[in-house]
């Protein structure tokens, strides 16, 4: 089963302040058949995040507001089982192993390609099914 058949069966939510980041991941996303919700601040995704679950949380680490690594200290108990990437055009070796800390599976640099996402997800899918990603 390719990548994107797996991933018609999970819900994405992306968090990102960039709306050109935001539109081109769901037009990427959508255009596969998949399930995503983009937003723009951490708290509208804690607000969601109160009422659906999601599979997968792709989040930028500044954001207005909350950023990423908060975001994902607010969630790290009450969503251990959703696999997270983190993006970000700041990132250092600091920050990669805060995030690792916070049940961060993925990391990104920003600017970043489509088969750069791919290659992300595609790991964490492979990880998670042979059991080296926690669920």
């Amino acid at each position: 089963m390719d990548l994107f058949q797996k991933l018609q069966d999970m819900k994405i939510l992306l968090i990102d302040d960039d709306e050109w980041v935001r539109d081109s991941l769901c037009l990427f996303f959508e255009s596969e058949g998949c399930h995503i919700l983009a937003l723009e601040t951490a708290e509208e995704g804690l607000e969601v995040l109160d009422k659906q679950d999601f599979d997968i949380i792709i989040i930028d680490y500044r954001l207005p507001g909350l950023d990423g690594l908060e975001f994902l200290r607010r969630i790290q108990k009450r969503y251990p089982v959703a696999m997270k990437i983190l993006i970000t055009a700041y990132g250092n070796e600091e920050l990669v192993a805060e995030a690792r800390k916070l049940g961060v599976h993925e990391y990104i640099s920003k600017p970043f390609t489509s088969e750069a996402i791919e290659a992300s997800l595609n790991r964490l899918i492979e990880n998670r099914e042979s059991g080296q990603v926690s669920t």
